[in-house]
């Protein structure tokens, strides 16, 4: 695997985590499980996606206590997901996480 810059991870890594939610692996613990990224890795991509312009939000699930429920993507802004969905598979390669089940 060739060596990529911080900026082309960073971009790369919120592409996938775009995806990941809108694919269903929704919350932090889904997320970590499915990259291996620390929890604080993924909640601040999480918050970084605005960024981008991708608006993604927490929904609360009904009924439960805490902060239980999983993020949606509102709105992909400038971004194509058909094209981060078509490139998901490289896009996760190159960062060096786990195939998904």
């Amino acid at each position: 695997m060739t060596a990529i810059s911080k900026t082309q991870s960073s971009f790369y890594r919120r592409l996938y985590v775009a995806h990941l939610v809108a694919d269903g692996t929704a919350s932090v613990p889904a997320i970590t499980a499915a990259t291996g990224m620390p929890r604080r890795t993924a909640q601040d991509t999480l918050g970084a996606l605005g960024e981008l312009d991708i608006a993604c939000e927490f929904v609360h699930e009904a009924g439960e206590r805490h902060n239980i429920g999983r993020y949606v993507i509102r709105d992909w802004g400038p971004i194509d997901p058909r094209w981060v969905a078509a490139h998901a598979d490289r896009l996760r390669r190159t960062l060096g996480y786990p195939e998904t089940p």
